[in-house]
């Protein structure tokens, strides 16, 4: 049986908190404020958004391991863009800027790690992704 991963309280004003089981790290999520919120925090689609670019960013820095390259610094710029009726993500556009050196062969098997995450794959199809690598 999974080991449950978090916890979220509604915190009222729509606020969660949400804790991570493991390690008792904590964020809040705050309504939009093109959706009634406070806009004080990431959004829930927020963090969708900017999952992906964690996802991304994580395998590539597993598989930079095993190739013994260096990804420290590289940086992540997410946008996120909403759709109406019914209001969802219909748009994610992440750059990621490389700040340094490889060979065409380990770019090549890096961006192919990054579009190949986990999350990119348990996105919803009809959200439109636009990936680019922005290197040295």
């Amino acid at each position: 049986m999974p080991t449950m991963t978090s916890k979220v309280i509604y915190k009222g004003n729509l606020r969660t908190e949400n804790t991570h089981l493991k390690s008792g790290d904590t964020y809040i999520t705050d309504a939009p404020i093109d959706n009634k919120g406070k806009g004080e925090a990431f959004s829930p689609t927020d963090t969708v958004a900017t999952g992906l670019a964690n996802c991304m960013l994580t395998v590539m820095g597993i598989k930079a391991r095993d190739l013994d390259v260096n990804m420290d610094g590289t940086t992540a710029e997410v946008t996120k863009i909403m759709a109406p009726d019914p209001r969802r993500i219909s748009k994610i556009e992440v750059v990621l800027n490389l700040p340094f050196k490889a060979d065409a062969k380990h770019k090549k098997i890096l961006e192919h790690t990054a579009k190949t995450c986990p999350v990119l794959y348990s996105l919803h199809p009809e959200i439109e992704k636009t990936i680019s690598f922005n290197w040295i």
